[in-house]
């Protein structure tokens, strides 16, 4: 398992009138976190589009606690549990600066081939970083 905690505060223009984060940014913090997480694994989003892989996402499931509200510190951590095949699945936690955990979330990507536009393997130097990192996999 291979985490990665990046830190963000909810904007004005992401919150509805009650000053809540609107549920529908977060897909778009979740995204933060998978490409912060790729990036200190040494693996650059852009650069495996640049190769022809493309990352969609074919199932978001998120579970609201607590709310997030304007201005408010937030955790997102990002991890990896389990060695990506022709999908690769990531859990998510939200936390506010007390500590309360306000989200939890899971979401799943499938590697496809942008020259075919059909699911593949996950890139080899993507398996060899995972590698590399010694990291123990459930």
């Amino acid at each position: 398992m291979i985490s990665d905690k990046i830190e963000f505060r909810v904007r004005y223009g992401e919150t509805d009138q009650m000053s809540y984060a609107y549920h529908g940014n977060y897909a778009q913090y979740f995204e933060m976190g998978r490409i912060e997480w790729l990036r200190k694994l040494g693996v650059s989003y852009k650069k495996m589009e640049e190769t022809g892989i493309m990352l969609p996402v074919i199932n978001l499931n998120i579970n609201y606690l607590k709310p997030a509200k304007y201005d408010d510190l937030l955790t997102l951590k990002t991890t990896l549990s389990k060695l990506p095949s022709a999908r690769i699945q990531f859990d998510y936690e939200i936390h506010n600066e007390k500590g309360e955990l306000l989200t939890t979330a899971t979401t799943t990507l499938v590697f496809v081939n942008m020259k075919t536009n059909r699911p593949t393997r996950a890139p080899e130097y993507l398996l060899n970083k995972l590698k590399e990192s010694n990291i123990k996999f459930v």
